[in-house]
């Protein structure tokens, strides 16, 4: 990804303000969301506009990779990010004040079987959010370039 290009970040006005501190303060506020809830920032390109777009995801660990889930609160649709990487997963990561380039891929379905109960251990919603809907919710990795 290129530097010093535009970054549009969320749409959503809470998690636009989340964004915002995380990056004014590295990670210092936001990072950890909630007790035990650690976020980090995905940035990827638009996939019709070719626009950066930012957006705060849960994330837990699978080896050196980071995991990430798709659920959007388990909406009928995969969220914009998800298929933006799916169009190219060359992606842009923050965790805290660590930033990193990656390769996205969604888990294969044993790996999703192995990350699942680690994501919802963390966030237990993502139960309900599968329940939800008839979409898979994709697990995410991003593996560091």
């Amino acid at each position: 990804m290129t530097t010093g290009e535009e970054v549009l970040d969320s749409p959503t006005n809470w998690v636009a303000e989340h964004i915002n501190r995380y990056v004014d303060t590295d990670g210092a506020d936001g990072h950890e969301w909630r007790p035990g809830v650690f976020t980090l920032l995905l940035t990827t390109r638009g996939r019709r506009s070719g626009t950066l777009r930012r957006t705060a995801l849960i994330y837990g660990r699978s080896g050196d990779a980071y995991a990430v889930v798709g659920s959007q609160g388990g909406a009928p649709r995969h969220p914009a990010w998800y298929l933006n990487l799916l169009a190219d997963p060359h992606v842009e990561v923050q965790v805290g004040a660590d930033r990193f380039t990656a390769r996205a891929r969604t888990a294969t379905p044993d790996e999703k079987a192995r990350l699942w109960p680690v994501m919802t251990a963390i966030w237990p919603a993502y139960d309900d959010y599968q329940a939800k809907t008839d979409r898979d919710i994709p697990v995410v990795l991003l593996e560091r370039a």
